[in-house]
């Protein structure tokens, strides 16, 4: 049996709580990039699947309550096989609910994909790559899966809240986090960056582009709260230390609302794509 880090094992138990956590945040809001517009940043990546008669797998890694899954689900691809991998029992129970019976779930770590090799033409995955220990493990075991010439693409964070309120944010949570928050370290320092993807997908990879992924919301600083009590750093302050900061940040982004009491913000994505040489 494989023993979870310290960071697996808050994710499993938050996962545990928060069940479609995710999707809650990310599904109902559009994407956009300079050049283009979707529905969601789910959408980005299902639309970076071909609509195609011909025979065609998909592998969603850390596929969550499988919202990315019922979206191609619902094309109705006679041949299209799809198979997500969670490591929560928790989303994969929600997800199992929601997709038809043709969609495969399993329970598993990135790090150890019990997935065939060169299995899949298109290994995509949600905000979770940038959360993942061991992240050499699970490059190499992306590659082994993918067939030759597969395709592999990743929306991952790139900053937190767009516009002026991120640094509001971080001006009141860094005092309070320095104090309350027991230190744990999330994932490698170089899914962050262009350059570190780079460093990590060399040799295996080949065609690797990125783009900048906007999701534009507007909420009042209620509904911003709100959004913020499921992030995983507030989640694992303490009470006292989470009302500070709940009344510290309310007070900070007062002056950020417009004549409609609402915030623009948003989150600030990365589009992360590679061909499997």
């Amino acid at each position: 049996m494989t023993l979870l880090t310290a960071a697996e094992t808050y994710l499993q138990d938050f996962h545990q709580r928060q069940v479609g956590v995710t999707s809650a945040a990310f599904a109902h809001l559009p994407a956009s990039s300079p050049a283009e517009t979707w529905t969601s940043s789910y959408d980005v990546l299902t639309s970076l699947v071909p609509a195609v008669d011909t025979p065609l797998s998909v592998l969603d890694l850390a596929c969550g309550d499988g919202h990315l899954l019922g979206l191609l689900a619902a094309r109705r691809q006679p041949q299209l096989q799809l198979l997500g991998v969670d490591m929560s029992m928790a989303e994969l129970a929600v997800a199992r609910a929601a997709l038809p019976p043709s969609v495969r779930l399993q329970q598993g770590r990135a790090q150890a994909l019990d997935v065939p090799s060169a299995s899949v033409d298109y290994l995509v995955s949600h905000m979770a790559l940038m959360l993942m220990d061991d992240i050499l493990q699970v490059v190499q075991g992306i590659r082994r899966v993918l067939r030759p010439g597969g395709q592999f693409a990743a929306i991952l964070g790139r900053t937190f809240l767009l516009g002026e309120v991120n640094d509001v944010f971080m001006r009141v949570f860094k005092p309070i986090a320095s104090d309350a928050l027991p230190p744990m370290r999330f994932g490698d320092r170089r899914t962050g960056s262009e350059a570190g993807w780079r460093e990590l997908l060399d040799g295996a990879f080949a065609q690797l582009t990125f783009d900048d992924i906007d999701v534009p919301w507007s909420p009042t600083p209620g509904q911003l709260w709100a959004a913020l009590l499921d992030t995983y750093d507030i989640d694992r302050l303490d009470d006292d230390a989470r009302q500070r900061l709940r009344s510290a940040f309310l007070d900070a982004v007062a002056y950020l609302k417009n004549a409609d009491g609402v915030i623009v913000t948003g989150w600030g994505l990365r589009l992360v794509r590679a061909r499997a040489a």
